[in-house]
């Protein structure tokens, strides 16, 4: 996938969560046969709103990934290295600030947005190599990391941190992992990722459940 085309993609993504949002909220609630709304326990509407918020968590991840096509192009022939400790250090406390205004905890936070960056990085190596090896796939736009980039991976963050919130009955369960899996698999193919990026996936959320 283009660099290009991954920026319009993540774009899009973002308006689409809204709209989809809205959606829902317009279809009301869910009704019996004779017309009367299906009446769920307080538990068990908890529960669903977990389990989609799981969903969340793992579409976002996937549209941070994929934004490392940008961060890479954008770095590509520059000297600027892919690792870049102070920016890390800035998406990190901004998180777990913005953990503590949400009343999260702020560890289980750092460590969901640390795999986020780890997984960030290790597509934007993966990339670096394949350019490598192959001139004839290397970007040829250069997009600007400070008004092209960075701003669509903070919109993901503030989504992700707000998700991670809703998530949170759900992220001591012991079928968490199990959960998230399926969400996403189903992610991976609904975004059509490529193995390199489903790798990028799959260590973006590989702390997102604590071990039990």
């Amino acid at each position: 996938m283009s660099t290009e085309r991954t920026i319009r993609t993540v774009t899009t993504a973002l308006t689409l969560t809204g709209l989809g949002a809205l959606a829902l909220a317009a279809c009301g609630p869910t009704r019996t046969a004779g017309g009367d709304p299906v009446r769920s326990s307080p538990a068990a509407s908890s529960s669903a709103m977990a389990e989609q918020a799981l969903g969340t968590i793992a579409r976002l991840a996937a549209e941070r990934v994929m934004t490392a096509d940008a961060v890479a192009a954008a770095k590509w022939g520059t000297g600027q290295p892919i690792d870049d400790p102070a920016r890390e250090k800035t998406v990190l406390d901004r998180a777990a600030a913005r953990a503590a205004e949400l009343g999260i905890d702020q560890a289980t936070v750092r460590r969901i947005f640390e795999d986020q960056i780890a997984a960030n990085k290790a597509v934007q190596r993966a990339l670096y190599a394949q350019w490598r090896a192959d001139p004839a796939a290397r970007p040829t736009h250069r997009p600007d990391l400070a008004t092209q980039v960075r701003p669509v991976l903070d919109r993901v963050d503030s989504r992700l941190l707000t998700a991670i919130k809703e998530a949170r009955p759900l992220l001591s369960r012991p079928d968490c992992d199990a959960l998230l899996d399926r969400r996403k698999a189903t992610t991976a193919r609904a975004m059509n990722l490529d193995a390199v990026h489903r790798s990028g996936l799959a260590q973006a959320l590989s702390h997102t459940c604590p071990a039990q």
